[in-house]
């Protein structure tokens, strides 16, 4: 086995930079009053850089008196210095530097096809610099969006806003906010927002973008002209196909997505009204819920109406939300289409099982309808009569409950679904 004695290397490698007396290339980086000059070795830049391979090459050097002259004013002197000792010496220590001379010398290592020193600096940023990155995650997003090489840190930057959206959606930045980073957020399954709310927010963005200090009828959609919804639509257009649309309420549809139907293409438009006023099926590609920051195993809800759930259970006052730690897990104990809609199956898997909520779905209801705890005499029943399920159908009936659980005497159950409710032990899962 042979042995290594790349210490030693180092360490005389390094010599050869701090005595560099027989220099064949000048590099001056930096510029203004940071201007700096260092004397370095064709050879051994172009054996570690396959950058310096291509400029040193007699197509593209400049030289003078026999020297290669360079010039890389985009990059510091302070950086620069730390890539020469990595180039050198094989040696780095960032324990001491700036998180914005780290973000330095990773767009310079990046430049310089220095694929070894791009992954140090990633990590070293995500591991020892999450403070830093997080008081300045929109000058990190915007210095690494358009380098391939640096996605680790993007998805880093992305993941950190998606757990927690309101804060940077709300914040001074968003409005300035590059296009790219926003494509990308967008792009996002785990963005743990509600829809509608990126929604507003990306007419907000849209109208930034487009509208000036003195345009105050931006401000009251009903008086815009075709012009101005035009403008809109032009910033906002390559954003429209991540909308889950289908994800809106009625409601919201009406109010906060119609009155900006011109920015629209027409069959999406046309879809998602036929969609809430006729409850048909999309036709056009309708994108998959996003997952909220805890994840329900259920063909009836989402994260948000298990949230509704958790705040029914939860008797502190404090309100959960989809971008919220929530402490209960919602373990899937029986559902109707993978078990049976039989009784005697309802009963065999959610018997026992301790707390329990049961969720049902109502064939042609567009309302789900939620229920808490289990009663062993038929598949469900709430109430002497309130709500009884017996196989496939359902019968409300008041009598023990002050109010009537739905307006029907009867219905055919679509899906149905019972999950045991535990409380987690550590709430920050």
């Amino acid at each position: 086995m042979p042995t290594h004695f790349s210490s030693k290397l180092s360490h005389d490698y390094s010599q050869l930079l701090d005595n560099a007396d027989d220099y064949n290339v000048s590099i001056q980086v930096g510029e203004g009053s940071n201007v700096k000059e260092f004397r370095a070795h064709s050879n051994i830049l172009r054996a570690r850089s396959p950058y310096f391979m291509r400029a040193f090459s007699s197509d593209w050097a400049v030289k003078k008196d026999n020297i290669i002259i360079f010039n890389k004013p985009n990059i510091t002197p302070m950086v620069f210095a730390m890539m020469l000792k990595y180039i050198y010496a094989g040696t780095l220590d960032l324990d001491k530097q700036s998180g914005s001379d780290i973000l330095g010398l990773l767009i310079a290592s990046d430049e310089l096809l220095l694929d070894e020193l791009i992954t140090y600096c990633q990590n070293h940023l995500i591991e020892e610099k999450s403070n830093w990155l997080r008081l300045n995650i929109v000058q990190v997003l915007q210095t690494v969006i358009r380098h391939d090489r640096c996605k680790k840190l993007q998805d880093h930057c992305l993941e950190y806003i998606c757990q927690d959206p309101q804060t940077f959606f709300s914040s001074k930045n968003f409005q300035s906010l590059d296009r790219d980073i926003l494509y990308g957020l967008l792009s996002r399954d785990d963005l743990q927002f509600e829809e509608i709310e990126i929604w507003e927010h990306l007419i907000k963005w849209g109208t930034t973008q487009t509208s000036t200090a003195n345009d105050k009828v931006f401000n009251d959609v009903t008086k815009w002209s075709d012009k101005q919804f035009d403008a809109l639509k032009k910033s906002v257009e390559p954003f429209i196909p991540l909308i889950r649309f289908f994800e809106f309420s009625s409601k919201d549809f009406y109010y906060k997505v119609r009155p900006y139907k011109k920015i629209l293409p027409r069959n999406i438009y046309e879809d998602v009204m036929s969609h809430h006023l006729a409850g048909t099926e999309p036709k056009t590609p309708n994108l998959t819920p996003r997952m909220g920051r805890w994840k329900i195993d259920s063909n009836i809800i989402k994260s948000r109406h298990a949230a509704i759930l958790a705040n029914w259970i939860n008797r502190s006052g404090e309100k959960f939300g989809v971008t919220t730690k929530v402490p209960y897990e919602f373990t899937l104990l029986y559902r109707g289409s993978l078990h049976g809609f039989k009784d005697e199956v309802f009963r065999g898997y959610v018997n026992n099982q301790g707390s329990a909520i049961v969720v049902i779905k109502v064939s042609r209801v567009d309302d789900s309808n939620y229920a808490v705890y289990d009663n062993a005499n038929n598949g469900a029943q709430f109430g002497q009569s309130d709500l009884v399920v017996k196989n496939m159908i359902g019968t409300c009936n008041i009598h023990s409950y002050a109010d009537s659980i739905l307006d029907t005497n009867s219905f055919i159950i679509e899906e149905i679904e019972a999950f045991k409710i535990v409380e987690k032990i550590d709430s920050s899962i």
